[in-house]
């Protein structure tokens, strides 16, 4: 029972993703549709059209497994050692700056959530 909820569940964080995309290609918007995807799911949970007890296990099994998700990128950068050994304090500059963003973003962003799951639960 505890697979079926989650893939349901992550079911419903996929649709948003493909929502997402759907309207970033709609409205030829230079965004990621992923990007609008995780916003809709923001703003549904903001509204309390979708409650966080409908995604919290689909999305934590997908954060568990996230690492599974980036070893192919990782394997194909090695076709390019070429330009890591020409531009390779670039991409590392890149690759510092992007993390740094990345980590205040999803912080920024936790913090939100945790107020927001607070609220429900007070109520």
């Amino acid at each position: 029972m505890k697979w079926i909820r989650i893939g349901v569940q992550v079911g419903i964080l996929i649709l948003l993703n493909e929502l997402g995309k759907m309207i970033s290609h709609w409205l030829h918007l230079p965004i990621p549709g992923s990007i609008i995807g995780f916003f809709l799911l923001f703003f549904c949970l903001k509204r309390k059209w979708i409650s966080i007890s409908w995604v919290e296990a689909g999305a934590s099994f997908l954060l568990g497994e996230m690492l599974l998700f980036f070893i192919p990128p990782v394997v194909g950068i090695i076709q390019f050692k070429e330009v890591i050994l020409s531009s390779g304090i670039h991409l590392l500059l890149v690759i510092v700056i992007g993390t740094v963003v990345i980590m205040v973003a999803t912080a920024w962003l936790v913090e939100k959530v945790y107020r927001l799951r607070r609220e429900e639960t007070t109520e």
